[in-house]
């Protein structure tokens, strides 16, 4: 009857502790759960505020300040001048070429699977030959040096340049009616010539 009596109080003993972990954890959580209530309210109380308040509208002279210093009216400038040049070029592309011009998709193709060789159909020739005759030498040394392996990344990148700098030959081409330089084209020999004031 001891053993028994002692048993009885070791498990009531156990069921009380238990208990009393429970309620800890439940005053616990219901703690938790009140700081997140809480902080759902100052939160609704802040996005209240923020809306409550209205924005001013901006004056005419905010806006010239803006426009002064360079802001939107700059942005919207360039913006539009983008726009231009790319409805141009799309127009440009667009349009069949008449007799005496270059098309762009031959140049571009030919530019693209030979490389600078291609700018010969449309491009300047002091700018062509030099880089055909390049070309042809470097593919000539990297064939011997290089396995094809190592060489088509190079060509992954260099070939598709080479079709862009040909279009771009072509639509050049069309524009002026003749070869015009991609490149150098800052230095003497490509600005017109001052003429004297004789007239010469």
């Amino acid at each position: 009857m001891e053993r028994l009596a002692v048993l009885e109080a070791e498990v009531k003993a156990d069921a009380d502790a238990q208990l009393a972990r429970k309620e800890a954890a439940l005053a616990k959580v219901r703690e938790q759960r009140a700081e997140q209530q809480a902080e759902r309210d100052e939160l609704r109380a802040r996005q209240a505020r923020l809306h409550s308040r209205k924005k001013a509208p901006a004056s005419d002279e905010d806006e010239d300040d803006d426009l002064a210093r360079g802001g939107r009216g700059d942005e919207l400038g360039d913006a539009l001048a983008l726009a231009k040049k790319a409805h141009g070029v799309k127009q440009e592309l667009a349009r069949t070429p008449k007799a005496g011009e270059k098309s762009w998709i031959k140049s571009g193709v030919a530019s693209m699977v030979l490389g600078p060789i291609g700018w010969l159909y449309a491009g300047s020739l002091r700018e062509a030959v030099p880089a055909s005759a390049a070309w042809v030498a470097l593919m000539l040394l990297a064939s011997k040096i290089l396995p094809m392996v190592l060489l088509m990344p190079v060509l992954m990148v260099a070939l598709p340049l080479s079709a862009i700098a040909g279009v771009v030959y072509a639509l050049q081409y069309n524009r002026a009616g003749g070869r015009q330089r991609l490149f150098d084209k800052d230095k003497d020999g490509d600005k017109p010539k001052k003429r004297l004031p004789g007239g010469s």
